[in-house]
């Protein structure tokens, strides 16, 4: 129900030491759980205050606000808790850091989630109770929405309004949605042959059907260890946003994450009306060479071994993904509902699974007399596990060396949506584009500062360059595109700023190994803020991101959910610049970047999408009309407005853009046909990015105007 969405911006540095809680001795069985989360938490604790960039004191100041933080994650819309709840669970309020601090035993939390799990229950009693009368769309009143600008309500009877109105929000969506498609009907769409009427009970059937899913899950993935992991998370988020506690398979997804690896089954999941269904299979992995699981097949239940099979009804693709995935070589046995509606069990050796559509891959674009290499970069990735594991400076280094072949004239990295990742990574990736010299500066909590610098003298790229960003561009991204623009190496292009995370975090695993080639150990692994990193000219990244040489106009522009909309984010601050020298390029750029300043200043679609951008923000109040003539008057504008930019963000004559001839067969040839379409529907997309094609006419203007210095030379 969250309807917020923070990305996981991450740089993280992998500690080599196990950070050791339970002593000696092994654990003793009848030790509770309670007993063993308390050692867990005193043990995390402990290294906040200790190695933490820049702990808060854990005192009672501290405990009120993970008491009111962790509430607020409970119940972010405040239709569950009642204010007698808040006050009746107050006398933990100021406990909390005992509890840290392991002079008290852990309470809050559970007392918290004996409560919650009571008042899921009950709102479940209460949407169902509503959504079994029709609505009356033609009172005028209007919807708070947005949990961070309501009061838990005083009583149930002000919880059962809020419901009434958020459950009437959700069926007026629907409603008009099924109006709208009528109107649009042909004759042979005799399912929308129906009456207002007839809607509006369909639209209270899927209503009560998405949020009955929607708590069902709620209440499964509630367990005493998600609880706690939740509870702990709020404590290092308290510290800073990007310290952060995994539990065991936490830590093993955030690993593949990072590696671009995982053991599984080779099967992409999606989601159909609360079914979870094979949506394709990776040719030649344990789905596909099996033979027995096709495409549409539904989960209904996982088993590890000959353990007792898991019933994933109500679970979310996540959930069950997590279930699917594990250790290499262990045995997952699925049950399947296929087509016909045959139950059957398939069981599935895990096996390794290659997530290369997430590494670095590029084209060419053909502009004019002028072939432009463009290279899209996801995320800084490092799979420092395995001796050929993929690591994206290496990846990079092959997509130029592929595009140098094809005899480019410039290059543009895309950056864009970029979390960050390994910080290793960026200098060797910085490496590829200057001689040598500092790339970043980090400093420690005690204020020892310390370049990182590339000591290759070797230059694989020399060319032209450019580096579009934007507001999710983040920590490594944010380094590599600081470092380029500090150096004037390449011309940066993107929103007003990126993310502005200027902060690094390494892994400390926790007790002890269970499996020595995954490095994953019986408590998971803290993800501790350490170090702050600098720019070579001197400022911090942290808050203020990298101002872009060009700013182009975007959509994210209003959405408050960079670094400095966090109010736990750490603060900005600099440093001596280090000592480096920055190619001559000033001059130039400045006046390419005013070409194109005049460009974006002089074109229809994005002074269309500045000026729908701010329209837009100002509309996302959190409150929302009832009445269904408002209700349509408003989305009308709201919907067309999307439409709009939509529309104008595409090129209406895309460019001339194909894969390297390496690349082609991936493309064009792909054994597994669903990859290969993949693959064309991203160089479709791109094709017709505006911002890709002003971002061409930058690098022509790069490749014009040296040509000119040359030959006035």
């Amino acid at each position: 129900m969250n309807r917020k969405v923070w990305p996981v911006l991450l740089i993280v540095l992998f500690g080599g030491i196990f950070w050791a809680f339970t002593g000696t001795g092994k654990e003793k069985d009848s030790e509770d759980q309670y007993a063993k989360q308390q050692k867990l938490l005193a043990a995390i604790g402990n290294i906040l205050e200790e190695k933490h960039y820049s702990p808060k004191p854990i005192n009672d100041a501290f405990s009120k606000e993970v008491f009111n933080k962790y509430l607020a994650s409970l119940d972010q819309d405040k239709n569950l808790f009642l204010q007698s709840d808040i006050k009746g669970l107050s006398k933990y309020a100021t406990t909390v850091d005992d509890e840290i601090n392991g002079t008290a035993p852990i309470q809050f939390y559970p007392a918290a989630g004996v409560i919650y799990l009571k008042r899921l229950n009950e709102v479940m009693g209460i949407y169902k109770e509503i959504l079994s009368q029709p609505f009356d769309f033609s009172v005028n009143e209007t919807a708070k929405l947005d949990g961070d600008k309501l009061d838990y309500p005083a009583d149930e009877a002000a919880r059962k309004e809020l419901w009434r109105k958020r459950a009437k929000f959700m069926v007026l969506e629907r409603f008009t949605d099924m109006q709208q498609q009528r109107e649009k009907a042909t004759p042979k769409d005799t399912a929308l042959n129906k009456t207002d009427a007839q809607f509006e009970q369909d639209a209270r059937s899927k209503v009560l059907a998405a949020l009955d899913r929607n708590y069902t899950r709620l209440k499964l993935v509630f367990t005493p260890n998600d609880q706690f992991s939740s509870f702990v998370n709020i404590i290092t988020d308290l510290m800073d946003p990007h310290t952060e506690y995994f539990a065991p398979v936490e830590k093993r997804g955030f690993d593949e994450e990072m590696s671009g690896r995982f053991y599984g089954i080779g099967a992409q999941l999606t989601q159909d009306d609360g079914a979870i269904k094979i949506a394709s299979l990776i040719t030649g992995s344990p789905a596909w060479k099996s033979n027995q699981v096709q495409v549409n097949d539904e989960i209904l239940k996982v088993a590890q071994g000959n353990e007792t099979p898991v019933d994933v009804a109500g679970y979310a693709v996540t959930d069950a993904v997590k279930l699917i995935r594990g250790a290499k070589g262990t045995e997952v046995k699925i049950t399947f509902k296929k087509a016909d509606g045959t139950i059957q069990v398939v069981s599935l050796i895990r096996d390794e699974i290659v997530q290369d559509e997430t590494f670095a891959r590029s084209s060419i674009i053909k502009s004019g007399d002028k072939k432009i290499g463009y290279i899209f970069l996801p995320e800084f990735y490092a799979d420092f596990e395995r001796p050929d594991g993929n690591r994206c400076s290496a990846d990079v280094a092959k997509e130029l060396t592929k595009l140098k072949k094809e005899n480019i004239d410039g290059v543009i990295l895309d950056l864009r949506n970029n979390g960050g990742g390994s910080l290793y990574e960026v200098v060797q990736m910085v490496g590829l584009f200057i001689k040598t010299g500092p790339v970043v500066q980090v400093k420690d909590r005690d204020g020892k500062a310390n370049a990182l610098s590339d000591s290759d003298p070797t230059v694989l790229y020399d060319g032209p360059l450019t580096v579009m960003v934007n507001e999710l561009s983040a920590s490594a991204s944010e380094i590599f595109v600081a470092a380029i623009q500090d150096y004037k190496r390449g011309i940066i292009v993107g929103s007003t700023s990126t993310y502005g995370k200027g902060t690094v975090q390494k892994q400390l695993p926790l007790g002890k190994p269970t499996d020595l080639f995954s490095g994953q150990t019986e408590f998971g692994a803290l993800k501790l803020t350490f170090e702050k990193f600098y720019r070579i000219s001197g400022g911090s990244n942290q808050l203020k991101g990298v101002i872009p040489d060009v700013v182009i106009p975007d959509t994210y522009e209003t959405l408050k959910f960079r670094e400095k909309d966090n109010p736990t984010a750490l603060g900005w601050d600099q440093i001596e610049p280090a000592n480096y020298q920055a190619v001559n390029n000033g001059a130039l750029f400045s006046e390419i970047q005013k070409k194109s300043d005049e460009r974006i200043k002089n074109s229809t679609p994005f002074t269309i999408i500045k000026n729908n951008t701010t329209w837009l923000g100002q509309k996302n109040d959190g409150e929302y009309n009832l009445n269904i003539d408002a209700y349509k008057k408003e989305q009308s504008l709201i919907k067309s407005t999307v439409k709009q930019d939509e529309a104008v963000a595409k090129l209406n004559e895309p460019m001339d853009m194909q894969p390297t001839a390496a690349d082609n067969d991936k493309f064009f040839n792909n054994p597994d046909k669903a990859k290969g379409d993949r693959y064309k529907a991203w160089l479709k997309n791109v094709q017709g990015d505006i911002y890709v094609n002003e971002t061409v006419n930058i690098v022509k203007d790069i490749i014009a105007a040296q040509n000119s210095n040359t030959v006035k030379h």
